[in-house]
């Protein structure tokens, strides 16, 4: 999706709502059942406030505008631990040089700011006025999966759970981003263990909530991490507060990670599990392989039960 942004004067004036802070309350129901909800019970019955993980761990890439003597110049700004690709389009350019494209992609550094465009006027005595959209995707775009072994399972070692959705089966992985996703069934608080080396890109920890509503779908705390071939993989649905990594943090294969949970949209406990790259401004995911016993290579099937070796 692009996002988009005008400016058509020598000042531009931006408007920063601020962040409010979030609670978790626990209590009991009339049957004695906990509660977990993110505002306190009408009915002033006892209830716990529990504290919740700052959120602000989403890797974050912007796009603004700077003026520079006579050129405008469009800045990417990614906060990210791994390069982002960034497309930016013109949107009614006036006063621009004729020989100014109207798109323009790159990759931006991981923590830096990078040039996407720059703008010289065709009348240097006005000033330029234009809109721009822009769009930004994780990762080295076209990067090629090279694992040098089979992935890890991402549970401990010598336990085994159900498969309850790996391709071909497509029941809600119909996106590219999720086409080889492997989702499997365990309970909540399973200790979740990296299945490949690599630097935490992503890190989302403040939901509590699921549910089979695809409105959820953003609601699903996450690990993602980026593999030295440029893949990322993704640990999805965790529990809240349970996540023991950080952005910029390296971590070996089969370390903890976190634990598993039933956040976001999802219509039961489980662990989305993927591994995927950037196609050229889109995330696919590819296809993976487990270590399986006496150094065998195993592929997650429907219904089959995946063990970790």
């Amino acid at each position: 999706m692009y996002r988009t942004r005008f400016f058509a004067l020598i000042v531009l004036l931006l408007a920063v709502a601020g962040l409010q802070a979030q609670g978790l309350y626990r209590y009991r129901d009339a049957e004695g059942n906990w509660v977990y909800a993110d505002r306190r019970p009408d009915d002033g019955r006892a209830v716990e406030e529990l504290p919740l993980a700052e959120a602000a761990s989403v890797p974050e890439v912007t796009v603004t505008r700077r003026l520079v003597d006579a050129r405008v110049e469009i800045v990417a700004s990614n906060g990210c631990y791994c390069p982002a690709e960034v497309a930016v389009r013109l949107l009614e350019p006036r006063n621009v040089e004729e020989s100014t494209p109207s798109l323009a992609r790159v990759v931006a550094a991981a923590r830096r700011e990078t040039v996407v465009m720059t703008l010289l006027p065709a009348n240097p005595a006005e000033p330029i006025r234009t809109g721009f959209q822009y769009q930004a995707v994780l990762g080295e775009p076209d990067a090629g999966h090279q694992a040098d072994q089979p992935y890890r399972a991402p549970f401990a070692l010598a336990r085994a759970f159900r498969v309850s959705q790996a391709a071909p089966t497509h029941i809600t992985h119909r996106e590219p981003s999720s086409f080889n996703a492997v989702d499997i069934e365990m309970p909540v608080g399973t200790q979740i263990y990296a299945a490949r080396a690599g630097t935490v890109i992503e890190v989302a920890s403040r939901f509590f909530e699921g549910g089979p509503d695809p409105s959820k779908a953003r609601n699903a705390n996450i690990v993602r991490v980026l593999h030295p071939d440029g893949t990322m993989a993704i640990y999805a649905h965790l529990n809240w507060d349970s996540i023991r990594v950080k952005p910029g943090q390296v971590v070996r294969r089969g370390e903890y990670i976190a634990d598993s949970g039933n956040t976001g949209f999802t219509t039961g406990p489980h662990l989305h599990f993927a591994v995927q790259r950037n196609a050229g401004m889109r995330l696919e995911s590819v296809p993976i392989e487990f270590s399986g016993p006496a150094g065998t290579r195993v592929t997650a099937q429907t219904g089959a039960t995946l063990a970790a070796y």
